[in-house]
């Protein structure tokens, strides 16, 4: 599968979630199996770009490519300047945010609420495009299927997107109204595909490689985006990738392995962060991961009252021993298997 000129390992995307697809999640998510990730949603207001938050959501440094960078925003002329500055920055492909559902993205008509005036979404995805085809960086769009269930336009949008020259789309099998509430729907993801040549990608409640083949079956869609189930889960993407390709599973990860792919990823967050906020923006993640393992809530407890990077370190190093110590591998999730019968059965 390509975007525009840039060939992608495979068809197993990691979605943009702001808070958590940082550079050092992005890079982990690569090396266990996915085939492109795009970046935490960068503003286009212009005083807000020397922040620290924004300059370390367009660091980029040691990231492999191609490197997607999410921006958001309710001005054209703006979109269009955040779009040359982070290409300025190293991004190479360029993905509009019309899909995040927060309030306080929505309240200011950003985000999934630009859903609610087509004529505003494509003045800012024409003058996107403007500033980002001269330089040979493609432009995709993220959405939702429409801002209510009494009002689902992304076909349409879709279709006026693909015209003005977005190269790849995103649908997310919910509203904006729905959040992340309800079962995801994929009738509307399948009608987006059938309706334009541009890669479609599906997002929303894909959870486990069956999820994967059963999403990518019915809605024809080139690929698919996941985002919560990876928290703390990032090798869903080997065990899907290896899953499609043979049809059987892949044995779940050694404690071990688990164990090393932890401790790299907090080196290299509180490279990106410092210690003071690293460690505190750390605690979320071991949560993720621990949370389904034995003495997880315990160990999680203990983490939250740690403000000492290597005091962190030292307690879920001297976890992981102890759990390895019972099991070689890390237990499949019973819960992982999220089942997508619902949204393919109904868009209501």
């Amino acid at each position: 599968m390509n975007i525009g000129h840039h060939a992608l390992a495979n068809r197993l995307f990691v979605a943009p979630m702001a808070g958590v697809t940082d550079r050092p999640f992005r890079q982990l998510c690569k090396r266990l199996g996915a085939g492109y990730a795009v970046s935490e949603m960068v503003t286009s207001r212009p005083d807000l770009w020397d922040t620290d938050k924004t300059l370390r959501r367009t660091n980029h440094e040691g990231e492999p490519g191609p490197i997607a960078v999410q921006i958001a925003g309710t001005e054209p002329v703006l979109m269009a300047r955040a779009a040359a500055y982070n290409i300025d920055h190293g991004a190479q492909i360029i993905d509009i945010n019309m899909g995040c559902p927060a309030k306080k993205v929505c309240n200011k008509w950003a985000g999934s609420a630009l859903m609610q005036d087509e004529a505003l979404a494509l003045a800012i995805i024409e003058s996107v495009v403007a500033v980002c085809a001269p330089r040979s960086v493609p432009v995709t769009l993220k959405m939702r299927t429409g801002w209510s269930p009494s009002h689902r336009n992304a076909v349409s949008l879709a279709r006026a997107a693909q015209g003005a020259g977005v190269q790849m789309i995103t649908v997310h099998g919910r509203t904006r109204e729905q959040g992340y509430r309800g079962a995801a729907e994929y009738h509307t993801i399948a009608e987006v595909k059938a309706a334009v040549n541009v890669p479609v990608v599906a997002n929303g409640d894909i959870a486990s490689p069956e999820n994967a083949r059963d999403v990518l079956a019915f809605t024809a869609a080139d690929a698919v985006m996941i985002g919560r189930a990876a928290q703390g889960r990032p090798w869903l993407f080997r065990e899907i990738a290896h899953f499609l390709a043979t049809g059987a599973h892949l044995a779940p990860p050694l404690v071990v392995e688990v164990r090393r792919w932890l401790l790299e990823h907090l080196q290299d967050h509180y490279q990106l962060y410092g210690d003071y906020l690293g460690v505190r923006t750390a605690r979320k993640h071991i949560g993720w991961y621990v949370k389904s393992l034995p003495g997880g809530e315990r160990l999680r407890e203990h983490i939250n009252r740690i403000e000492d990077c290597d005091l962190q370190v030292a307690a879920l190093g001297t976890y992981f021993d102890e759990l390895g110590l019972r099991m070689d591998r890390i237990p499949a999730e019973a819960d992982n298997h999220v089942s997508i019968e619902q949204g393919m059965e109904t868009t209501g």
